[in-house]
């Protein structure tokens, strides 16, 4: 069975934080065709606080996403802040208690997360947002497991599915947001909180397939 220890999910959360770091101005320009351009200036001063408060308190899977969620909860402004750090509230707690985690434990992880987003926010795909991206890949994870596929292919099919709700949000017209005001004119362009959620899952994929056995 393909699992990974709940001990070595910290690497998992310590890949992302570079990811997001690395990703700042992209995310901040493809913000700033339709929107403030501070998602990525955000994004990645809420990761790099984490890893600051990481380096001094490590810890292992859980207690680094709930790090990164208490401080994008309580130091991010915007609406990423507060969403991001649902997500990932709700995805720590549903782990904590695990010990090995695989392909049921990550999918009710990501669920809970889903979930947890859906309490604060009434975006639906279509609306332009980052759910776009979340609830397709969600969907796919799901049939995968559901046809019995390994850990590792349902990743690879979650990272697929992400992408896709990513890209369709550049024909989109936005129905949520500061960009809802720009109506046509905000077609054209990716969303910003569409593509920060896909660098998110594809950088846990990712990682994730390296650390299962």
């Amino acid at each position: 069975m393909q699992t990974f220890s709940a001990s070595q999910g910290a690497l998992i959360v310590n890949k992302l934080i570079k990811v997001i770091q690395e990703n700042k101005q992209y995310l901040s320009d493809i913000d700033g065709l339709i929107g403030d351009g501070d998602h990525g200036i955000n994004m990645n001063k809420g990761f790099t606080r984490c890893r600051e408060e990481l380096d001094k308190n490590p810890g292992d899977f859980s207690h680094s996403l709930k790090t990164l969620a208490n401080i994008l909860i309580m130091e991010i402004g915007g609406s990423m802040g507060p969403l991001y750090g649902k997500f990932f509230k709700e995805f720590a707690r549903a782990i904590e208690s695990e010990n090995n985690i695989g392909k049921e434990e990550f999918g009710n992880a990501v669920e809970a997360a889903l979930a947890g987003i859906q309490t604060i926010s009434s975006a639906i795909p279509g609306d332009k947002t980052l759910m776009d991206t979340l609830v397709l890949a969600f969907v796919a994870y799901k049939k995968a497991l559901a046809d019995k596929k390994t850990f590792k292919v349902a990743l690879d099919e979650m990272v697929s599915a992400a992408r896709t709700g990513r890209d369709s949000t550049i024909e989109m017209i936005a129905r949520i947001g500061r960009a809802s005001r720009l109506g046509e004119r905000s077609r054209g362009v990716p969303d910003a909180g569409a593509s920060s959620c896909y660098l998110i899952l594809e950088s846990m994929a990712e990682s994730i397939k390296l650390l299962i056995t």
